[in-house]
């Protein structure tokens, strides 16, 4: 799974994963995490989430980065917004009013890049990759991110062997494992949506449930 799966999917509309409200895990634990209205949150692998201007409503600044020029596009557009666009070394910046998308490849990202993010917010970025990449992911990308960052991580859970990702299924002991010993990490939450997600189950998928992480940058 490469840059030319996900970009395809975009350009011919094959977006399942794209959720048409607000997510309300993040809503509930937001808060949990104590950022200071004006504090900048990087949202990668963005797509078109609508939970981004529910970030800019609570008072952040969102930095986003997302593959697809089609995703970015449509945002702006969906949200009547009309972006100040330029280009960087990262990619091609789309800028209204808090919200920022950079339109690249989010493990172009560097240091300087993310210098300046004190919260994360991740619901499918983790999920999205297979194990190297996730590997990758966390190891590289999540290492730029400044020491006291803080966020919310969100992944999904199912017997893999019942379903091709993405989405993929990412146990606790993975997310633990992964991060350790940068980020301190606690469990938030767990449930059960099986029964609120018919696709998987038509795929023969048996159980599923969704978890939710704080996450706090220690080193």
């Amino acid at each position: 799974m490469d840059q030319t799966f996900w970009l395809q999917r975009w350009r011919e509309g094959r977006i399942g994963f794209h959720n048409e409200r607000v997510l309300p895990l993040l809503q509930k634990h937001w808060s949990s995490l104590g950022l200071a209205r004006g504090s900048r949150v990087f949202v990668p692998l963005a797509g078109k989430s609508l939970d981004m201007s529910w970030l800019a409503a609570q008072g952040h600044r969102v930095l986003g980065v997302e593959l697809s020029e089609v995703a970015v596009v449509q945002f702006f557009a969906e949200h009547g917004l009309e972006p100040e666009v330029r280009a960087s070394q990262y990619g091609t910046h789309y800028i209204a009013g808090n919200i920022e998308l950079i339109q690249g490849d989010a493990f172009a990202l560097d240091a300087a890049a993310l210098a300046g993010c004190a919260g994360v917010y991740d619901r499918a970025a983790l999920i999205a990759l297979p194990p190297d990449l996730r590997a990758r992911y966390v190891g590289e990308l999540h290492a730029r991110l400044p020491t006291g960052c803080r966020g919310l991580l969100v992944t999904l859970e199912y017997p893999q062997h019942e379903k091709n990702g993405p989405p993929f299924s990412v146990e606790e002991a993975e997310v633990r494992e992964r991060y350790a010993p940068s980020w301190n990490v606690d469990l938030l939450e767990r449930r059960d949506i099986l029964d609120a997600e018919p696709r998987f189950a038509a795929e023969g998928v048996t159980a599923l449930a969704t978890a939710v992480y704080r996450l706090h940058k220690t080193g």
